[in-house]
């Protein structure tokens, strides 16, 4: 029999978390995530496989967690409503102040050589994802009468989805979360665009 463990594993995810949002998937060396962790690199290993596969943890955390707003946005009554949800989480969970500014998937797909071109297809499959549900739920209000017949869903949901990532490039550098959720009330004063 192998020695229990001698670490919280949800603790280290969690701190795992941490370092690849501020540093992105590459900036995130072993190191880095082994002191943050608090484990050594053999423990990582035994416990969560290889950097990558770390990686593909802390993004289903980061879905399930600070990124959560999303699935709850998708179940707002209206399409407006969706569109405001998704880009006041965006807002709220790029700007926390006990969490690094931007947001993981955005932050770990900037910069990937081909060495990382695992994680930056994964990356590109989360955010296709999301595209996906957000343009989904947009043609159910189409179906529904809550959007004009002839408002595109993908469209649509392609300027949220690109507003929101905008918003979180824009947090990772500096810039506020009054600043940013000004920015969003303006972009949704007409909705839907056209």
């Amino acid at each position: 029999m192998g020695r229990p463990r001698a670490f919280d594993a949800d603790d280290a995810l969690e701190r795992a978390m941490l370092v690849f949002w501020r540093h992105g998937y590459e900036g995130a060396s072993t190191a880095n995530l082994t002191n943050a962790m608090g484990i050594s690199t053999t423990s990582m290993y035994a416990a969560f496989g290889n950097k990558e596969k770390l990686f593909r943890k802390v993004l289903e955390r980061y879905t399930e967690g600070p990124s959560e707003y999303m699935a709850r946005a998708l179940e707002e009554p209206t399409a407006l409503g969706v569109a405001t949800a998704i880009l006041a989480g965006t807002v709220r969970t790029t700007t926390r102040p006990a969490s690094p500014h931007g947001c993981l998937g955005v932050q770990s797909a900037l910069a990937a050589s081909d060495s990382g071109q695992e994680v930056r297809d994964l990356l590109v499959d989360w955010r296709n994802d999301g595209y996906t549900r957000v343009r989904e739920r947009f043609q159910r209000a189409v179906d529904e009468g809550d959007l004009p017949a002839d408002a595109d869903p993908g469209l649509l949901a392609r300027y949220i989805t690109t507003f929101g990532y905008g918003i979180a490039v824009q947090a990772a550098s500096g810039v506020g979360r009054a600043e940013l959720q000004e920015t969003v009330d303006a972009a949704l004063r007409d909705w839907p665009p056209r």
